[in-house]
């Protein structure tokens, strides 16, 4: 493994050295301003010092997750919330350099086309806070648009390299604990994730598609049985949010993996059970049903509009004022994250909602890009955007020609699938304080390295039911 030989290269006298070395430090400052040691803001800081070095001991096995964490953190409603509003950006900060220090060292991964665009995606960012009410701070969300992406060219990528089934195993256990910890919050009465379309986004475009995607893999009945019961769940928790948008990225998500794999025995027994269910429900209890799928097309539907106006009527009042200031800044925008007022477009983006905060402002995730950076800065991440695309065309002639779901490509392409979809209904893909950014900024540059080759032969994942192998063997397409 590459972290080992890393870590072996470090001297065990000189890491023995460090160790006495910090401890008499310690020693003395307790000796000499032993006031410190009794401070709540003193200790904590020590703490999370202790923390970050130590994350950074497990780079790449732990760092991902403990970022992921932290942002996920720092946007529910927990009583750990607050403490990491600041401390997400030092670790995103740090995950970028020690990623980049990494990668220029040991030179592991190729930097191409997608990354020289992204570069410019950040510059344009930058060159659009000249033109803000607010120019510096405008510059530091620029700024973080390019932490993100440094991190994600590095870190995030090194965190999957050679590690393939460890990460995917991974990403499916953190689904499932995900789903029965935010469950059991709910049935609580803890409101966790906010406004419930946060809690649609995520079980939508994350957890749905990769419980699903799991069940397709070659594991023992019990571990099959376990994540049919989540992601059943998982079901249950997406209606609960109410989000339409969450409801039909995950639909069509899913059904594009079934689709793509040819499992349509698996989607034609999806679609029967509900179809039962929702018979039976109006066969036995007939009153019931009327009145929950009235309140279900009120609520869920129409969104508490007139029916009379349409389903996107929720919407147009959003879409009109995004589309006022692109005519009153067409070439330059109102400045990287910021509104036509100055104000940060993504400040109450962890509870965005239909009526409030930035989904009210714009309403749609390409609509918001075009109002910070202009009609001139869109350009690089429309591109961007299309090359991603081409990655997951690319991925679902794979697994079509294949139909086999043991790449490590076909979550990514699945996930960046329904991200795409529901960010054309809220404002999050280019807000990077909000976690669901992370993780899907991450995702698609790890998916630009993983997706076959347009070339007849590709790599599935060696998935073994209860271990965890350590390569990816290469197999012909039509094997």
């Amino acid at each position: 493994m590459l972290e080992r030989t890393i870590i072996e290269r470090i001297p065990k006298s000189a890491l023995v050295a460090a160790a006495c070395l910090a401890l008499v430090c310690l020693v003395g400052v307790a000796a000499t301003r032993p006031g410190l040691f009794t401070d709540a803001k003193t200790m904590g800081g020590i703490l999370f010092l202790e923390f970050l070095l130590a994350t950074l001991w497990l780079y790449r096995r732990v760092f991902f997750a403990v970022i992921l964490m932290a942002f996920l953190f720092a946007g529910s409603n927990l009583p750990v919330g607050p403490g990491w509003t600041v401390g997400r950006w030092i670790f995103l900060g740090v995950g970028a350099l020690a990623g980049c220090a990494i990668i220029l060292k040991e030179r592991l991964f190729h930097f191409g086309i997608f990354h020289a665009v992204a570069c410019f995606a950040t510059l344009t960012a930058l060159v659009s806070s000249a033109v803000s009410r607010y120019p510096t701070f405008a510059m530091l969300k620029a700024s973080s648009l390019f932490l993100l992406f440094l991190y994600a060219a590095t870190g995030a990528r090194l965190s999957v390299e050679g590690r393939e089934n460890r990460f995917f195993t991974g990403l499916i256990f953190g689904c499932e604990f995900y789903v029965i910890a935010v469950a059991a919050c709910y049935a609580a009465g803890r409101q966790v994730m906010g406004n419930p379309n946060s809690l649609g986004a995520v079980v939508g475009i994350i957890c749905a598609p990769v419980l699903l995607w799991g069940l397709l893999l070659d594991e023992t009945v019990f571990v099959r049985q376990r994540r049919l019961a989540v992601f059943v769940l998982c079901l249950g928790l997406l209606l609960y949010s109410h989000s339409r948008a969450g409801i039909l990225a995950s639909a069509i998500s899913c059904a594009v993996l079934c689709f793509s794999l040819r499992r349509y025995r698996m989607l034609v027994q999806g679609v029967g059970v509900i179809v039962m269910v929702i018979a039976a429900a109006a066969i036995l209890r007939p009153a019931w049903f009327s009145e929950t799928s009235e309140a279900v097309a009120s609520s869920v539907v129409y969104k508490g509009q007139d029916p009379t106006r349409g389903l996107l009527a929720s919407r147009e009042s959003p879409w009109q004022s995004a589309m006022d200031t692109i005519r009153a800044h067409p070439w330059f925008g109102t400045g990287f994250g910021t509104t036509d007022n100055g104000l940060d477009a993504s400040s109450r983006l962890s509870n965005f909602a239909t009526e409030t905060g930035v989904a009210a402002e714009n309403g749609s995730s390409y609509l918001a890009i075009t109002t910070w950076v202009g009609l001139a800065g869109v350009l690089p991440f429309l591109v961007m955007l299309l090359m991603v695309c081409a990655k997951i065309g690319r991925t679902l002639n794979w697994m079509w020609a294949t139909a086999n779901p043991k790449h490590p490509a076909v979550p990514l392409a699945v996930i960046a699938v329904a991200a795409l979809l529901h960010a054309g209904f809220e404002d999050w893909l280019f807000a990077p304080g909000y976690y669901l950014c992370v993780f899907f900024w991450s995702m698609t540059f790890v998916l630009m390295d993983l997706a076959p080759p347009a070339q007849s032969s590709s790599r599935v994942l060696a998935w073994r039911p209860g271990t965890v192998a350590r390569n990816i063997e290469g197999v012909a397409s039509g094997q």
